[in-house]
């Protein structure tokens, strides 16, 4: 009895681990069809320190992750703005752009979509008086004409606004306004936002009720991993799909990783060197000058980037509208001290630079190469590398000397680099030049491209003659993915769209 019993046992055991396996096989096989079961993991260079995409509305790390699940009225594509929650623009007269929104788009928690969501956010965003703010100043009012309709009033021409509203994402109007709608902002992207654990990882999941295309994977994690040897060995062991930001001296390491592929492309992307024109001896144009003649640029470049970058020619870079070629300085130490003798500086000058901490690609080895090569000059650099909160603050408190970081033109239009910092309004650097702003604020109003563009060419001139920083070196884009990656592409802003990648 007890034998036949245990032998019924068994049988019944088997046949339901049999049974479960026949359903674990089939409920794999339909997620995996479905994309039900994926999870993407990206591991990006910088981890956003908030979702509060208004408040940091240039920051990358914030921007690549909210754009998942936050959209904007229009895209970039090919240099000019195409429709997204917009579907087309006019210009009726010269102060004056409508904007005719999609319908039946809802918000991922089922609010409908409104104009009324478009006024708001602009609003706020333009009350917080942040980054983008140089390049919204004369707008007036925004109204919501009608549920589908935006009217922008302007106090001058702004043929820059379409490009400019690619920055600006949409959250729910009567929301925006609190720190609490930020923690998990609602969005009518692809993605909705799940979680965010500071210094952790952002949790995102699919969109069902998106009007677009659906997002091939059901989540998207965004983890953050500060040192970029962590990111490369969660690769190596299939912990994390896509990487991107990978420094030159890891390249090879990535190359070397069995089941991922390595990819490179243009950027916006380019490292700058201001000089703190409100200090003296900065305010000296000879000084500025000195500086720049001191460097060997060319050799530090293929030094520290290879074939990720190139020796910049322009103060944006060539992948931007509005960039030129311009002669990049010389490397002349001799001319550097007699530039300084004559700016009333015959035994040099001791100055600092200061620099985020992981701030950029081979940023301490670029710091330390121009560091030594200026003090052949007369040049004493004290180098301060700051974590990147501190540099945050005091950059924005202008509490430097020389400040040395990456930067991007975020629409790929030169507007949004040359106006939004290099005006007399701009208060940046120090740095004001009233030639230089009336020339900005032609190209901002007008609508003839070609006309923009030699424009923005004599704008880059005055810049570059008026050495109000250095430019060393435009950026490439590159990133790894997994084997199982499909569908990835790294667009120019360096900011990728996940709803497009599946896992195969």
């Amino acid at each position: 009895m007890l034998a036949r019993a245990k032998a019924r046992a068994r049988a019944v055991s088997c046949l339901a681990a049999a049974a479960l396996v026949v359903a674990l096989a089939a409920c794999s096989s339909a997620d995996d069809a479905g994309g039900d079961s994926q999870v993407l993991r990206f591991a990006p260079q910088l981890f956003p320190v908030s979702l509060d995409v208004q408040q940091y509305p240039a920051e990358e790390a914030v921007q690549t992750t909210v754009q998942q699940a936050l959209e904007t009225l229009t895209v970039m594509k090919d240099g000019q703005p195409a429709p997204k929650l917009a579907t087309k623009w006019e210009t009726p007269d010269a102060g004056t752009w409508v904007f005719h929104l999609r319908e039946g788009v809802t918000f991922s928690d089922g609010t409908p979509f409104t104009a009324k969501d478009v006024k708001l956010s602009v609003e706020r965003l333009i009350g917080l008086k942040g980054s983008l703010n140089p390049l919204l100043a004369s707008i007036t009012a925004v109204d919501a004409t009608d549920d589908h309709t935006v009217t922008f009033h302007t106090s001058a021409p702004l043929g820059t606004l379409p490009s400019t509203l690619s920055l600006v994402f949409i959250g729910q109007g009567d929301k925006v306004g609190t720190d609490a709608y930020w923690q998990k902002p609602v969005g009518t992207g692809p993605f909705k936002i799940d979680s965010f654990n500071p210094d952790e990882k952002v949790a995102l999941s699919r969109n069902d009720g998106y009007w677009g295309d659906k997002a091939k994977v059901a989540r998207l994690e965004i983890l953050d991993m500060p040192e970029i040897a962590a990111r490369i060995t969660a690769l190596d062991n299939n912990e994390v799909d896509v990487l991107t930001a990978i420094p030159p001296d890891q390249v090879s390491e990535v190359q070397g990783t069995d089941g991922a592929s390595y990819g490179t492309g243009p950027s916006f992307n380019y490292y700058f060197i201001w000089f703190n024109q409100n200090n003296k001896p900065f305010d000296n144009l000879k000084v500025r000058q000195a500086l720049l003649y001191s460097l060997d640029i060319k050799s530090v470049v293929a030094g520290l980037f290879g074939d990720l970058g190139t020796v910049a020619q322009s103060p944006v870079t060539q992948s931007v509208f509005g960039s030129t070629q311009l002669t990049p300085y010389a490397y002349d130490p001799d001319k550097a001290k007699q530039l300084l003798t004559e700016a009333g500086y015959p035994g040099g000058i001791s100055v600092s630079m200061q620099w985020p901490l992981e701030g950029g690609p081979n940023i301490r080895a670029m710091a330390q190469a121009f560091i030594s090569q200026w003090a052949k000059a007369g040049i004493k650099v004290e180098p301060l590398e700051k974590e990147r909160a501190t540099w945050l603050k005091d950059f924005g408190a202008l509490k430097w000397d020389l400040n040395l970081q990456t930067n991007t033109t975020g629409t790929g239009d030169a507007d949004f680099t040359l106006n939004r910092l290099y005006t007399c309004t701009a208060k940046r650097m120090g740095y004001c030049n009233k030639d230089l702003d009336a020339i900005l604020a032609q190209a901002r109003a007008s609508l003839d491209q070609n006309e923009r563009k030699t424009l923005y060419a004599q704008a880059d001139k005055i810049l570059w003659d008026d050495a109000v920083g250095i430019f060393p070196v435009d950026l490439k884009n590159n990133y790894a993915v997994r084997s199982a990656v499909k569908g990835f592409e790294m667009p120019v802003n360096g900011r990728p769209d996940f709803s497009k990648v599946s896992l195969g």
